[in-house]
C-alpha cells in the first residue's frame, strides 16, 4: 500500500466515524459530551419582570415627587401590594417588580425620610429586566450536536432539563510497544529511556473529557504484544498504538493489523513528522498504528486521532487557523513530504521554535502552533501571512 497525503488519510479516517448511541446523564457528568437532541426553554427567561438592582419600584409619572412606601420585596418573594399614584416599593436585585410599577431607581439616587423616598436623579431610570427578553418559553436555547461546556451546564439547569441526552463517549485503549521503555518512576539505564507516549496520548485525551485504559508498556515481543493487542480490540471501539509500526525487525504491529484487523486502511502518510501512521478497521471500531517517536505522536493525535474522536461524538470539528506575519525567515532542510514545524507567538507575529525533530517533545512545551510546508517547499520569507493551526 502507497505512501497517501495527508488530506487523503483524513478524509479516510473521517469515513471510519463511529456510531456510539446515545444515553441520558446527568449534567453533574455531561462537560465534554455532545448534546443529541435539542433543548428547549420551559419558562421565559427572565420568568417575571425583574428588578435589575437594589431600589425603589415606582411609576415613571411619580418619579420626581416624594413617594410613600408600601414594602420592601425582597428576592424570592412575591410583591403583596399594586403600585399607584405618589407610591413605590422598595426592592431587591432579583424580586418580582410589583403590579403599577414601570421603573426602578437605585438606591444611591434616592433620598428616604419617613416613610417616603425622593428620586435625586435627573433623568428617568429603567432597571428592570423584561419577562421574556433573553429567552421565550419553547425558544431552542441549544442545539443537537452543542459540545457541553461549563457555561451551557447553567442553562441546562435553568430550563430543568437536568438528565439531557448525549452521545456515549468512545471507549479508548492505549498500548505502549517497546522493550527500551522503563516507567517514568525509574531512572534508565544504558540504552533505555522513560516512556512518555503513554502519559500523553492520555493527557490529550483529558482535553476533550474522554477517559481511556491504558494496557502499558508491552515489550518487543509478538506474542506479547498480539495478546495485549486482541486484548485492547475487544475492549474498546478505538485502539492508539504507539510504537512498532515502522519496518525494523521488532515492528510486529503492521503484521498483527494485517492478521487481525478487518480492513487496513492507510499504512503511512506522507507528511513529516508522522509517516508510519496505521489505520486499520476492526469488529468493534478502529485501530491507529502510531509511531514511537513522541513529536510524531502528539502531532498525530492533534491533525488526525482528536477529530476522528470528536466526530464519532456526533461534534463537528474545525481546526483553529489564524493567519499571522512570519517575523524571520524560515527555512527547512527536507521538501519531500508535507512538514509540520511547531512555532510560538512573539510580538503578534510567529517565530519558528529550537526544533530537533520528532524526538524532540521538549519543544512542544513552548509550542503556540504548527506551521505546514507543502511538499516541495522549504522557504517562507520574512512578512509572509502564514496560516498557523493553533494547539
Amino acid at each position: 500500500m502507497a505512501m497517501i497525503p495527508f488530506d487523503e488519510a483524513y478524509s479516510i479516517v473521517s469515513s471510519q466515524t463511529l456510531n456510539l448511541g446515545v444515553e441520558p446523564l446527568s449534567i453533574q457528568h455531561c462537560v465534554g459530551r455532545t448534546l443529541a437532541q435539542d433543548v428547549s426553554a420551559d419558562i421565559d427567561f427572565p420568568p417575571f419582570d425583574k428588578s435589575a438592582m437594589d431600589g425603589y419600584a415606582c411609576r415613571a409619572d411619580d418619579i420626581f415627587e416624594p413617594m410613600e412606601i408600601l414594602e420592601t420585596i425582597a428576592a424570592g418573594t412575591p410583591p403583596s401590594k399594586i403600585v399607584g399614584a405618589g407610591q413605590c416599593s422598595k426592592i431587591m436585585t432579583g424580586a418580582k417588580v410589583p403590579e403599577g410599577a414601570d421603573c426602578v431607581f437605585m438606591v444611591e439616587q434616592a433620598e428616604e425620610q419617613d416613610g417616603s423616598v425622593r428620586y435625586t436623579g435627573k433623568k428617568v431610570p429603567d432597571n428592570i429586566c423584561r419577562q421574556g427578553e433573553d429567552v421565550k418559553t419553547g425558544d431552542v436555547v441549544l442545539k443537537a450536536g452543542t459540545r457541553i461546556e461549563p457555561a451551557h451546564i447553567a442553562v441546562l439547569a435553568g430550563v430543568g432539563c437536568v438528565v439531557p441526552v448525549v452521545a456515549k463517549f468512545p471507549k479508548v485503549g492505549i498500548i505502549v510497544t517497546g522493550s527500551e521503555l522503563v516507567s517514568p518512576t525509574h531512572k534508565p539505564s544504558e540504552a533505555q529511556i522513560r516512556e512518555t507516549n503513554g502519559y500523553q496520548l492520555r493527557a490529550q485525551l483529558d482535553t476533550l473529557g474522554i477517559g481511556c485504559s491504558y494496557y502499558g508498556v508491552v515489550e518487543d515481543d509478538e506474542t506479547k504484544i498480539e495478546t495485549t493487542l486482541l486484548r485492547a480490540m475487544d475492549e474498546n471501539e478505538v485502539v492508539l498504538v504507539c510504537g512498532g509500526s515502522s519496518v525494523g525487525d521488532f515492528d510486529f504491529i503492521p503484521v498483527l493489523f494485517e492478521k487481525h484487523c478487518e480492513q487496513m486502511l492507510i499504512e503511512k502518510i506522507d507528511i513529516k513528522p508522522g509517516k508510519p501512521l496505521m489505520f486499520a478497521t476492526h469488529s468493534n471500531g478502529v485501530c491507529f498504528g502510531m509511531p514511537g517517536n513522541p513529536v510524531s505522536t502528539y502531532v498525530l493525535m492533534e491533525l488526525l486521532v482528536k477529530p476522528y474522536l470528536l466526530h464519532s461524538m456526533g461534534q463537528s470539528f474545525e481546526p483553529r487557523i489564524v493567519k499571522l506575519k512570519l517575523n524571520k525567515d524560515m527555512k527547512i532542510r527536507c521538501a519531500r513530504r508535507q512538514t509540520f514545524i511547531p512555532v510560538q507567538i512573539v510580538d503578534g507575529g510567529v517565530e519558528r521554535i529550537s526544533f530537533h525533530g520528532s524526538a524532540h517533545i521538549h519543544a512542544m512545551c513552548n509550542a503556540d502552533g504548527l506551521i505546514a510546508f507543502p511538499a516541495g517547499e522549504n522557504f517562507y520569507e520574512a512578512g509572509s501571512l502564514i496560516n498557523v493551526r493553533l494547539l
